[in-house]
């Protein structure tokens, strides 16, 4: 059985697939979503650092790595956020928190804003929105 199947993991070709499952699995957090808030707040501080006369290849290796970071977890951020939307929060949660929609649809935009720019105050903009929805999801479980 298993020379079987080691020919068809050689004959088909095996792509990974990543996904978020649509079955109600109850397996939510709004961790991810913070930590990659946090991380956006991190470069663009980090950016904020570097020289900007006159700076070394290394400054300027440094910087496009960390626009390509704070991109990446903004991005993130976003997955993760509509994620708790769209599949975690249900009509009830919009009765105890009548704000969230307008809330999540602001923090979505924060995360667009900080992949476009370096903002430091639209950075932790976005680390205070997402604590609000970590706090909101975490007082729904109660």
């Amino acid at each position: 059985m298993s020379k079987i199947l080691n020919t068809l993991y050689k004959l088909l070709p095996v792509t990974p697939v990543f996904a978020h499952c649509d079955i109600p699995c109850g397996i939510y957090d709004p961790h991810a979503a913070q930590l990659a808030a946090k991380t956006v707040l991190t470069m663009v501080q980090k950016i904020n650092q570097l020289p900007r006369e006159n700076p070394e290849v290394s400054d300027r290796n440094n910087f496009v790595r960390m626009v390509k970071v704070k991109e990446e977890h903004a991005e993130t951020c976003k997955r993760e956020v509509l994620i708790l939307w769209t599949d975690y929060f249900k009509a009830e949660h919009l009765e105890k928190f009548p704000d969230l929609h307008d809330l999540v649809w602001k923090t979505t935009k924060l995360c667009s804003e900080n992949k476009r720019g370096v903002d430091a105050l639209k950075a932790q903009e976005l680390v205070d929105a997402v604590d609000k929805i970590a706090q909101a999801f975490e007082d729904s479980k109660k």
